[in-house]
């Protein structure tokens, strides 16, 4: 069994800077656990945010006497525009109009939950660095918190935080003892933490560095620093999973840096693929990645960069999934099979995964994400695993490449078919939702060169759009050509054929590319 959580969250400390009529409603309301922030905007009125519904707290609306009692309670606001209270975790943000006065504050409230890393207490126990990413208020920073206290008072390792906000050890002089034996670097500009977190290495030997909310290229080039001269590093990055990080280019660093390659014209041919690819640049600074999901249920990637290589390469690695049960139980409920992936990426290309740069678009496309709506999702499973197509469900609309669903479903045009279409997802549709049918699906979409080419173009574009340097595709037909010329144009970027037939082929050109180097 798991270890009971306790929460410590002070709540009154942050009631007592409300005024009068919030507090006394909030009061009222109870269910104090599930409260995530107040807000207050003026001309409006107050609202309490739980983790599944928010409140309106009165029918006053919010005043400027109302915004200033907040203000003389709490603590000064920093470039950051974020105050705290003294020895508490709880934070207040402001935003003001064009003449810089305050005129709304979010006042969130700031809880140490304890045993929160149970569910990853054997990666931080390896020693490697590691990186948290997840959506605003999924628990990235909680977390953290506890990572510091595990690896300070149980480990017995030097930690220090690097604590940009005061919203991992508090607000004031005095650290929260939520972080117990580790210590806190406070940071008097946000634009200061690059240099704190090196201050941090140099001036005070910790063995175990906490940071969160790396944004910045230079804060991203610091963690490298720091990684290099063998301390543990624990942070938080914008974005949401690994591969929003191959995407960022100021943030990809952290998993060894993307760079685009324009390979030789025998070379190319030998691998099967158009002559510009990406290729990682250097061993990551984080060796895990770890996508908070939900505050129960967590995807880990335990070699970021094996799995950044066969991301690059085109295949999607399914990372280990970890999930806490109601009764506290942690339960592995997806393995990993980033080692199966690799093998099979070594007997596809030749030279192996390690061998020269790694392709981002190749003759072996990457797996196709499907949404199946009203479609079986077992037989789905089923018929892609019995045909070996290189396909993989998916539950995000957002991440999907094409959606699948049933006629009689796309007549009546529900609302996630009327997103898939605003959004510009191809919808396949099936007649009835038998064996046969989806089987039939699957094993022609497998072989669609058509598909298989507009989903390289698409690639191709992201690719322009991230390095701004042209993009070769694959040989195509006049007809699929025409095609990626027109997809490329949605996408606001030029296009144009080079080559000669058979091997003549789309070429996307980064909008402030002159004629003459094109």
């Amino acid at each position: 069994m798991t270890k009971q959580k306790e929460i410590v969250d002070d709540l009154d400390r942050l009631l007592e800077v409300l005024p009068q009529f919030v507090r006394e409603t909030i009061e009222k309301q109870g269910q104090f656990s599930d409260l995530i922030e107040i807000v207050m905007d003026l001309g409006r009125p107050p609202e309490a945010r739980y983790s599944d519904r928010f409140v309106y707290l009165s029918d006053r609306e919010i005043s400027r006497e109302h915004i200033d009692t907040v203000l003389k309670r709490v603590g000064e606001f920093g470039l950051d525009n974020r105050a705290g209270i003294e020895r508490t975790l709880h934070r207040i943000s402001a935003i003001r109009n064009r003449q810089g006065d305050i005129i709304g504050l979010t006042c969130r409230v700031g809880r140490a939950v304890f045993g929160t890393i149970d569910i990853i207490r054997d990666v931080i126990e390896s020693g490697v660095s590691i990186l948290l990413l997840g959506r605003p208020g999924v628990g990235k920073t909680t977390m953290l918190r506890e990572v510091a206290r595990v690896l300070a008072d149980e480990f017995l390792k030097r930690v220090v935080i690097v604590d940009t906000s005061n919203e991992i050890a508090g607000d004031g002089d005095i650290p929260h003892p939520a972080i117990g034996r580790a210590r806190r670097m406070q940071v008097p500009r946000p634009a200061d933490q690059a240099a704190v977190m090196i201050e941090a290495v140099e001036n005070h030997m910790p063995e175990a560095v906490v940071i969160d909310e790396i944004g910045t290229e230079a804060e991203a080039q610091a963690a490298r620093t720091i990684a290099e001269r063998g301390v543990q590093l624990i942070g938080t990055a914008h974005g949401i999973t690994l591969d929003n990080l191959v995407l960022n280019p100021t943030l990809s660093d952290l998993i060894g840096g993307i760079q685009a390659v324009t390979l030789g014209d025998e070379e190319a041919r030998r691998r099967g693929t158009q002559k510009t690819v990406l290729e990682r640049k250097a061993p990551p600074t984080f060796e895990v990645v770890i996508e908070i999901q939900t505050k129960q249920r967590l995807a880990i990637h335990h070699d970021v960069a094996k799995t950044v290589d066969l991301l690059l390469r085109g295949v999607q690695p399914r990372p280990e999934i970890r999930e806490r049960s109601m009764a506290g139980d942690i339960q592995v409920i997806q393995k990993s099979d980033l080692d199966e992936l690799v093998d099979r990426a070594q007997r596809t290309v030749p030279g192996g995964v390690d061998a020269g740069p790694i392709m981002v678009h190749s003759r072996i496309p990457r797996s196709i994400l499907v949404f199946p709506y009203a479609i079986s999702r077992n037989r789905l499973e089923r018929a892609i695993t019995e045909t070996g197509a290189p396909m993989q469900i998916t539950e995000e609309l957002g991440q999907a490449d094409l959606v699948l669903t049933l006629k009689g479903q796309y007549r009546k045009m529900p609302k996630r078919l009327r997103e898939a279409e605003a959004r510009g997802k191809p919808v396949y549709l099936l007649r009835s939702n038998t064996k046969a049918q989806i089987q039939e699906f699957v094993t022609e979409l497998a072989h669609d060169e058509e598909t298989h080419a507009m989903m390289e173009a698409e690639r191709g574009v992201h690719q322009v759009q991230l390095f701004a340097k042209p993009v070769e595709l694959s040989p195509q037909n006049a007809y699929v050509r025409r095609l990626q010329h027109q997809l490329v144009e949605k996408y606001h970027l030029q296009s144009t054929s080079v080559g000669d037939e058979p091997e003549r082929r789309v070429k996307i050109l980064p909008v402030d590319l002159s004629s003459e180097e094109r």
